[in-house]
């Protein structure tokens, strides 16, 4: 039976919410996988705490047997691609037009993947 877990970490700093990490755990034995989408506040940008925020995240879903995981920031998101490059995270494909703008047009996607022993503490 295939089954996909969806959660919702809290990132705190000294007791405030500085962001979010969503987890989507595909846990079907033949395609285990893990998504991630990361927000963080702007006042926190560029502290390391979303880097930091995956590692912890990617450790533990090993841990549960997972080896595969991916994250999709806009292409114009220079600081995220970045920061999950540091992580390990490598550009694997661009998915087009795959989140509204502000305005209401189309933005794309960098599709990014990043295998267990790709991790980079």
């Amino acid at each position: 039976m295939r089954e996909e877990l969806h959660v919702a970490w809290a990132i705190e700093v000294g007791g405030e919410l500085a962001g979010q990490l969503l987890i989507h755990e595909e846990t079907e034995p033949d395609y285990p996988s893990v998504a991630f989408d990361i927000v963080l506040a702007t006042r926190f940008h560029g502290r390391g705490l979303g880097a930091e925020a995956l590692r912890i995240a990617i450790r533990r879903m090993i841990a549960r047997g997972h080896h595969r995981f991916t994250i999709d920031p806009t292409v114009s998101n220079v600081a995220a691609i970045k920061s999950y490059a540091s992580v390990g995270f490598r550009p694997v494909g661009i998915l087009r037009e795959s989140e509204r703008n502000p305005d209401g047009g189309w933005r794309d996607a960098l599709l990014m993947d990043l295998l267990a022993d790709q991790l980079i503490e």
